[in-house]
């Protein structure tokens, strides 16, 4: 099979399908385009999900932070503690753990959270070293918003610029990148790694208005658009233009031929709700930048030229990572 996420219509043949709900305290359940799951242990719900991180050779814990509590703040709700788990190949070093555990560490402060528990391992199942972190959180004060809330006529709002996690992954993949990018687009590239977190506008969109929220991960931009059509049952009209792409990710795109509005987009959040301008400019007074690329409308997912979105495959970044 390939490498990558399985297909959504895989995913759900497979696996959710053979899923039973049968726990009342269980108020949110798996689906194609939902992240988290939402348990009720008696006052607020306690919202959880787990990420892996398989791709990335370098700035590694802080991806394991970000990636993982972006799909609570995607639900509005806020990231409390992190069960980590590290599998590590036999190649490596104490000096490369050690800078990875203060780099978790770090990362943890920086997004408020406790690492309470996990496991570490080495083991020849894995050639590079690969993280799974489950994240605890609580619900904010307007309860779950979950994916399958977008209504027909809500705007869409997209935070950062697309491919932000994969230019930062590709940096450091892609050989001889020097005759790519200059010193300080390199190193602008890795920066990105730092701006994963959606936590911050996830939080406040959740209070201020936000119908559905979904953090855009592997199959990227256009990817994280056909699961959020998918779950709410609602199409998606995109405006290409506004979609912002950094001028450093497509250059990197470009030297090997990947479209960034495919690639993992971590960093950045889709958020739907009625009022996009007022949400926009909510986002931007806290430093976030952000665009309205499209609208809630008719069905499927397509671009404002009529052309159709078909669902997500691969993503592009592992034309690169083998």
């Amino acid at each position: 099979m390939r490498v990558g996420k399985l297909t959504n219509e895989q995913l759900d043949r497979l696996i959710l399908s053979k899923l039973k709900h049968t726990r009342k305290e269980v108020v949110l359940s798996p689906g194609i385009g939902v992240d988290c799951t939402a348990v009720d242990m008696g006052s607020r719900l306690s919202v959880l999900s787990s990420d892996p991180i398989t791709a990335a050779k370098s700035r590694i814990g802080s991806l394991t932070v970000n990636v993982c509590c972006n799909d609570a703040a995607a639900s509005g709700a806020e990231p409390i503690g992190l069960m980590v788990t590290l599998l590590l190949p036999p190649s490596v070093t104490e000096e490369e753990i050690d800078e990875l555990s203060s780099e978790l560490m770090a990362a943890a402060e920086r997004a408020n959270v406790d690492v309470i528990g996990g496991h570490t391992e080495i083991t020849d199942s894995v050639t590079r070293i690969v993280t799974s972190t489950t994240v605890i959180a609580r619900e904010g004060k307007n309860g779950i918003i979950s994916p399958r809330g977008m209504r027909e006529g809500d705007a869409l709002i997209m935070t950062k610029h697309a491919g932000l996690e994969g230019a930062n992954i590709l940096a450091d993949y892609i050989e001889n990148v020097s005759a790519i990018l200059t010193s300080e687009e390199a190193a602008l590239a890795h920066s990105f790694a730092e701006q994963t977190s959606v936590v911050k506008e996830g939080l406040f969109a959740a209070d201020n208005g936000a119908t559905a929220m979904h953090d855009a991960t592997e199959g990227g931009i256009l990817g994280a658009c056909w699961e959020l059509s998918e779950a709410s049952g609602v199409g998606l009209e995109l405006f290409r233009d506004n979609i912002v792409v950094h001028p450093v990710t497509k250059k990197l795109c470009a030297a090997v031929g990947i479209d960034p509005l495919r690639l993992i987009s971590s960093g950045c959040m889709l958020i739907t709700c009625q009022n996009g301008d007022s949400m926009l400019n909510g986002l931007r007074e806290l430093g976030i930048d952000a665009a309205i690329i499209g609208r809630a409308h008719g069905e499927g997912v397509r671009f404002s030229n009529g052309e159709t979105i078909p669902p997500p495959d691969a993503d592009e970044i592992y034309k690169v990572v083998k």
